[in-house]
């Protein structure tokens, strides 16, 4: 079995006599991609900063590689690499002297994984430029590897997409799989782009009120017999609902000219064929794939996320 690359034990945080954080519990393995969701000060930022130790613990543990830290700091934090909010980096210095300025805190750190971790993340041609003409997307991208020098086991991203466009967004996401999938690095990242956190992400454990109300996996199998929501559009409606409910039992409903009912796979060819045989008009059939914003909301509601 594979040991967890990060594990949060009964992590709590009060602040004065607010309860922040209550009682979290969930695990991060090498080689996945883990996305921390949450609503407005769902407590997403102060568990981030728990994990890496800006911030102190009330109460349980955060073990890295099996290293305490509470107990072990120091060896327990030379796993992790981090980019908390925005990357700080010298304006007047290029990319590759703010690198060395960095490598200079941790020993053993060579010019050849300098040049391994520019070459990662794409910064070949620009990292000899002044920072301060860096996109914003080029500085993310030397954040990361600034992150990365160490070789950490575990990197974690707090909205490492922040402010960036389509592309940077992309670029991102891409060198994030990346390092999951060649490197085994386990990435924790945290955001509030919805759509981008389903194609970036493995699992998503999502966080309310300080508490984590669930973990799912994002691309979940679809099961032959997995029931999902079918939308069918239909002529006449009313006789459609009449011989898909007498013929296989199940409940419809009409919503915006359309029949919605729910059906596992192999029931769907066997219901518009007997619609065709009760000489209905088909114009179209969708089964409705539940999507990772459909997943949040019905946890969270329709609050603002961060």
């Amino acid at each position: 079995m594979v040991e967890p690359a990060m594990q949060l034990v009964n992590v709590e945080k009060h602040i004065g006599k607010k309860h922040i954080i209550k009682g979290l519990n969930f695990s991060i393995y090498p080689g996945e991609v883990f996305g921390f969701l949450g609503p407005n000060g769902a407590g997403k930022t102060t568990t981030i900063r728990m994990m890496v130790g800006l911030m102190n613990i009330t109460k349980g543990d955060v073990l890295i590689q099996g290293k305490s830290i509470q107990s072990d700091f120091k060896q327990a934090i030379r796993e992790v690499g981090a980019i908390v909010e925005n990357p700080e980096m010298y304006p007047f210095m290029s990319g590759w002297k703010n690198l060395i300025h960095y490598s200079r805190m941790i020993p053993g750190i060579t010019q050849d994984r300098m040049k391994e971790v520019i070459q990662l993340v794409g910064l070949e041609k620009a990292v000899h430029e002044k920072v301060g003409r860096y996109s914003l997307g080029m500085r993310q991208r030397l954040g990361i590897a600034q992150a990365l020098l160490h070789k950490p086991s575990i990197l974690i991203l707090d909205e490492p997409t922040n402010g960036l466009d389509p592309a940077g967004i992309k670029e991102i996401r891409h060198y994030i799989r990346r390092l999951a999938e060649e490197d085994n690095v386990a990435v924790i990242v945290s955001s509030h782009l919805l759509a981008e956190m389903e194609l970036m992400c493995d699992r998503i454990g999502i966080i309310k009120n300080g508490e984590l109300i669930a973990v799912n996996e994002v691309h979940e199998d679809d099961a032959m017999d997995k029931t999902q929501e079918v939308h069918i559009l239909a002529e006449p409606l009313d006789k459609a609902k009449e011989v898909i409910t007498a013929s296989f039992g199940t409940d419809v409903q009409l919503k915006d000219n359309q029949l919605i009912v729910s059906l596992d796979r192999a029931t769907i060819p066997k219901v518009i064929k007997e619609l065709a045989l009760q000489e209905i008009a088909i114009f179209g059939v969708q089964a409705h794939k539940t999507n990772l914003e459909d997943k949040f909301m019905a946890v969270i509601g329709e609050n603002a996320i961060e």
